[in-house]
């Protein structure tokens, strides 16, 4: 079900013309779902949720906030959305899509939180460097464990 997330906000954002990358590491050791860069070099990074547990067991969320310019939760349809109006999953700052295989669409927009521009600079270049990566692993398949 994940996957079917991911494929639908993919499309979402490619329709307002951010490239997504799924599986992301980040500076700091975490791992986004999505990661996308508009065209403006802006950031947004997309959390998937599938479960309620999962939901409310993940508590490294928030160190994924200065790694991005926006940040969305990501759920399939029909996900209780009462848990993300709580305080604790920061409604101010955190926006919402809704997704399915086929399309998604944004329920509540995130606040855009500009990243520092030396963070920005090199989490764009590590961006840019590991869909260089992806792509040569499709050309050479002795290249895939590099990612």
């Amino acid at each position: 079900m994940a996957r079917d997330v991911a494929r639908g906000v993919a499309r979402l954002l490619f329709r307002q013309d951010a490239m997504a990358l799924c599986e992301v590491p980040l500076g700091n050791g975490r791992r986004a779902d999505l990661m996308a860069i508009d065209a403006k070099g802006q950031v947004v990074i997309v959390e998937i949720k599938v479960s309620r547990a999962d939901l409310r067991g993940d508590a490294k969320w928030p160190e994924y906030l200065d790694y991005c310019d926006r940040y969305y939760w990501a759920v399939p349809a029909g996900f209780d959305l009462a848990p993300f109006g709580e305080d604790a999953f920061l409604p101010d700052v955190c926006g919402l899509i809704v997704a399915d295989r086929y399309d998604a669409e944004v329920m509540r927009a995130a606040a855009v939180r500009p990243m520092a521009a030396a963070r920005r600079k090199v989490e764009t270049l590590r961006f840019a460097r590991r869909a260089a990566r992806r792509l040569l692993g499709g050309l050479d398949l002795g290249l895939v464990g590099l990612d």
